[in-house]
């Protein structure tokens, strides 16, 4: 009993989703008395009509460190959502499934509330016991009040975006990321290939007007479908913030400038098309520039700030890369002493 206590309190001391995950399989493997051939978290990502499969945790029998898939994965690598229908089924219901015979797979609802929908599948050579499931039901229940917590810090109150706090963190993983991979002795073809960040900054037009016209409830319900539009238009692996008031930033991997305005114009071709109920039309100014290497997020946001600010100035209603301003002449690049960041 001490052992799974001592567990179940470091799982509730951690404040990163994959180490969350990590520790959740792992803590399930020592713990549930049937022996297990495999246990994995996956979430279904993606669109309607082209959801895919996402493994957050995957632990083998006879592994010693889970895996996971990688945020900027190549989509159209993982297996579709179509392919697994009791995955399906138990990620959108409440209800525990059991499947087939040996091997036995049983899985287990996370979240069916969420927006993005998870399951834990277990699979064992023998049928999961009562007591088994019973420990899994129960370490779930505190699973998901510590995914709760971290909603609750992580994500903008109103639009569910992440928030502002989170940004630093998922920029210095991002890049790194992508050093690790160059990196790699056998690429990963499952990783995206080829391509870098971007990083774009997007702000309402006129949205003062909208608040002292309209209100601030109506302004609020700009903002909620203002974030709507940005999951629609984006991809599920695309980083998406509010950063405050009508400010909200975008963390993107593209495979060249032309795919990144591609993405960035079809955001704004959606604003611009859409009929907000009592406000009428909204349009937004967006700008945009590449990561660098030994970049900060303190100086990529700055560039795609001086790109949208720009934007803003010049009509509004656009697009504006940052690259394409300065060497244009109509921005002059900043020069940076260094933006070199020492972790040790």
């Amino acid at each position: 009993m001490n052992d799974i206590v001592e567990a179940l309190a470091e799982l509730s001391s951690l404040r990163d989703r994959e180490a969350l995950d990590f520790k959740l399989v792992a803590l399930l493997r020592k713990f549930v008395a049937t022996p297990l051939d495999a246990i994995r978290v996956v979430t279904m990502a993606g669109e309607a009509g082209d959801q895919r499969w996402l493994t957050g945790a995957c632990l083998l029998a006879g592994q010693t460190e889970p895996t996971r898939d990688r945020v900027w994965v190549n989509f159209n690598t993982l297996p579709r959502s179509s392919d697994y229908p009791d995955r399906q089924a138990c990620a959108m219901g409440s209800e525990i499934q059991y499947l087939g015979s040996a091997p036995y797979f049983t899985l287990f609802p996370t979240d069916p509330e969420s927006k993005a929908p998870s399951v834990l599948e277990i699979q064992t050579a023998d049928r999961l016991d009562t007591s088994g499931v019973n420990l899994v039901v129960n370490v779930l229940r505190i699973y998901r009040n510590l995914q709760g917590l971290l909603d609750y810090g992580e994500k903008d109150s109103l639009t569910e975006l992440l928030n502002r706090k989170t940004f630093d963190g998922a920029f210095i993983a991002a890049t790194l990321h992508d050093s690790q991979r160059q990196k790699l002795a056998v690429p990963d073809r499952r990783l995206a290939q080829g391509g870098s960040y971007w990083l774009a900054v997007l702000d309402i037009d006129h949205f003062k007007r909208v608040n002292d016209t309209h209100g601030h409830l109506i302004g609020d319900e700009v903002l909620v479908l203002i974030a709507r539009l940005m999951r629609a238009s984006f991809r599920f692996s695309d980083q998406l913030y509010r950063f405050g008031g009508e400010e909200f930033v975008v963390l993107m991997r593209c495979a060249s400038a032309t795919d990144a305005l591609g993405a960035l114009e079809r955001f704004r071709t959606n604003v611009g098309a859409r009929e907000f109920a009592q406000a009428g039309r909204i349009t937004v100014s967006v700008g945009y520039a590449p990561l660098t290497p030994d970049d900060t997020p303190g100086a990529a946001f700055d560039r795609a700030d001086k790109a949208v600010y720009y934007a803003k100035g010049h009509g509004r209603n656009q697009v504006c890369s940052y690259p394409e301003l300065v060497a244009s002449g109509e921005l002059q690049e900043a020069v940076e002493e260094s933006h070199a960041v020492d972790f040790f």
